[in-house]
Order: C-alpha cells, then sequence, then structure tokens
C-alpha cells in the first residue's frame, strides 16, 4: 500500500509538472510539414483553390483573413466559427459580431476541404481548422503579403455557441488598454496586437461600424479630433446620416487590395477608419512602433508573420478534445 501512494504522489505530481511547464499541450503538437506521410500535396491543393478563388473575387482575400482571426480569438484556432447553426444550437457565425464575416471566406475553405478529401489517399485526414490556416496564409501572400510557412497538426473544435463570442472579438471603439489586454489574454504582446491591426490594410467595413467618429463624437455631434478632417469630409460623403449603414468603406483609402504597411503610414495622418486603429498612432505607447513599421516594411512583415504564427497556436485542440470533420459546417 505505502508503494502505492508513493508511485500515485510521483504520478500526480508529474502531470503538475507537465501543466506547468507546457500550459499549452495543443500547440506543442504543432509543426511545419505535418502532413508530409499524411497527405503530402495538401498545401498545394489549397494553394491552387485559393487563387481560383482570389481571382474570381478579391473579396476573398480580407474574408479569409478575418474568419481566421474570429476563429482564433473565441475558442481557439478550431474551425468552429465555420459550423452552420442549426434548430437547436445557433453557432458561432451568427453571434452579432460575427455577422458582417463575408460568406467568400467560408466558401473558400469549403472549397479547399473538398479538393482534399477528393484525393483518397488524405480524405478526412486533414482538418478545416489546418485548411483556414493554409487559406490564410495563402490569401496574404496573393495580396502582396509575406511569403511563410505554416505550423499544422491542429483538430477540429466540437463546440460552436453564439453565446461564446459575446466579448471574445476586439471592438471599433476600443482604446489601448482595452486591445492590449484583450490580446494579452491570448498570448499576444502589443507588439502582436500592433502587427495583427495590420490586417486593416485589406477589405472593408461598413457605415455604421464608425459613424459616431465623423458625427456625433462623444455625443457633441462633432468629428473625432483624431481623424484626418479631409478624411472625415470623404467619408461623410460616402456615409450621409441615416444612410444604410451595411453601405461598405475601404478600411484603408489608399491601397485597399495591397497587404502592405501604408496602414500604418495612413494612421500617421490620421486616416485609421476605427477608433481602434487611430489610436495605435494618437497613444504614444503604441506610436513609436507605428511609426517603425511606417518607414520599414520588412520589420513589419517580419512581425506580423510573429505574431500570426503565435495566433495560430491559439486553443489549438487535440485528438483527445477534437476531431477531423467530414463537414467543414457540420459537426460529424
Amino acid at each position: 500500500m505505502a508503494g502505492f501512494k508513493f508511485n500515485a504522489r510521483v504520478v500526480v505530481w508529474a502531470l503538475v509538472l507537465n501543466l506547468c511547464l507546457f500550459p499549452q499541450m495543443g500547440s506543442a503538437q504543432l509543426r511545419r510539414n505535418y502532413y508530409a506521410n499524411i497527405c503530402p500535396n495538401v498545401e498545394n491543393i489549397v494553394r491552387n483553390v485559393v487563387r481560383q478563388k482570389f481571382q474570381q473575387t478579391f473579396v476573398t482575400v480580407p474574408a479569409t483573413l478575418r474568419l481566421f482571426f474570429h476563429d482564433c480569438f473565441v475558442q481557439g484556432c478550431d474551425a468552429s466559427v465555420i459550423i452552420a447553426s442549426t434548430p437547436n444550437n445557433k453557432a458561432e457565425k451568427d453571434h452579432p459580431d460575427n455577422l458582417s464575416l463575408a460568406g467568400d471566406g467560408f466558401d473558400t475553405v469549403i472549397k479547399a476541404k473538398a479538393a482534399v478529401d477528393a484525393v483518397p489517399s488524405c480524405r478526412n485526414k486533414v482538418s478545416c481548422a489546418d485548411i483556414l490556416t493554409m487559406a490564410t496564409r495563402d490569401v496574404i501572400a496573393l495580396s502582396g503579403g509575406p511569403s511563410y510557412a505554416v505550423e499544422l497538426g491542429r483538430f477540429d473544435g466540437l463546440s460552436s455557441t453564439a453565446s461564446s463570442v459575446t466579448g471574445k472579438l476586439p471592438q471599433p471603439t476600443f482604446n489601448l488598454n482595452q486591445l492590449s489586454s484583450l490580446f494579452a489574454s491570448h498570448g499576444l504582446t502589443q507588439t502582436d496586437m500592433i502587427a495583427l491591426s495590420a490586417a486593416h490594410t485589406l477589405g472593408f467595413s461598413h457605415c455604421g461600424k464608425f459613424a459616431n467618429r465623423i458625427y456625433n463624437f462623444s455625443a457633441r455631434s462633432v468629428v473625432d479630433p483624431t481623424l484626418n478632417r479631409a478624411y472625415a469630409s470623404q467619408l461623410q460623403a460616402m456615409c450621409p446620416r441615416n444612410v444604410d449603414p451595411r453601405i461598405a468603406i475601404n478600411m484603408d483609402p489608399n491601397t485597399p487590395r495591397i497587404f502592405d504597411n501604408v496602414y500604418y503610414k495612413n494612421l500617421q495622418q490620421g486616416k485609421g477608419l476605427f477608433t481602434s486603429d487611430q489610436v495605435l498612432f494618437s497613444d504614444p505607447r503604441s506610436r513609436p512602433t507605428v511609426n517603425a513599421w511606417a518607414s520599414n516594411s520588412a520589420a513589419f512583415q517580419q512581425a506580423f508573420v510573429t505574431a500570426i504564427n503565435k495566433l495560430g497556436r491559439v486553443g489549438v485542440k487535440t485528438r483527445g478534445n477534437g476531431n477531423i470533420r467530414r463537414d467543414c459546417a457540420a459537426f460529424n
């Protein structure tokens, strides 16, 4: 009996030590070339589908990139955001914060999954979460951003509820403290946050997301003083009062179809569309990083690759708490 007690203590101590040393056990399984002996050509298969979608519509780029962020920030990078709602379950994608996700992101992943599973040796071997990760890397490269190697080995999540989204995503009105705190909760630094914010160099937003900055700042019926006056006038012309709040406006007024560091140059000129964009320059704690990357594209791209790979490790599911979905939009 004494021997049993000793062994039990050793086992418990070992488990505690493992939890201390490896708090993100799921991310430890990620590695490059994960599918080398499982589905060797998977990255080319996904890349070809993404390229075809890109040729059909540029919206594929910002839609896929946003889908990845919105997925990872809620329950980790597990493709739970792609699950369709059922009569018995309102899924993540139907939370108000996700309703603006463009359908082309979902379509890209579903088509890539079909192409992968069309190869007999690959069928049901590659997770939707990994396909989304690869597709995100590919749309960044196709729009002029950096090419980088992705870490793979994620399993798909087993849960998707609209209620799990509440409070998990950054909001357009956030200040630096709110942004930094939210990203820190996922193990991401302020530098990572500033780098990932440059995803707003692509795509569009809707008038309703920033109307408060051009018409009723702080309930005083004035323009946000951190907003460039000429830019504010342009936004007012595109988004007049009482206009349909769903009208789309480019996030980057200068190079909206190119993944570049112009995002930071825009912030220097007061042309950040959201409060959460412009605050990166108006707050003296983050301004030096904005200035550095506005003048050094290579440094920005390196920081972005580091940050998006770190984001891709958040909440990774293992075989023990995930699976590989046959249909990305439905649980097995």
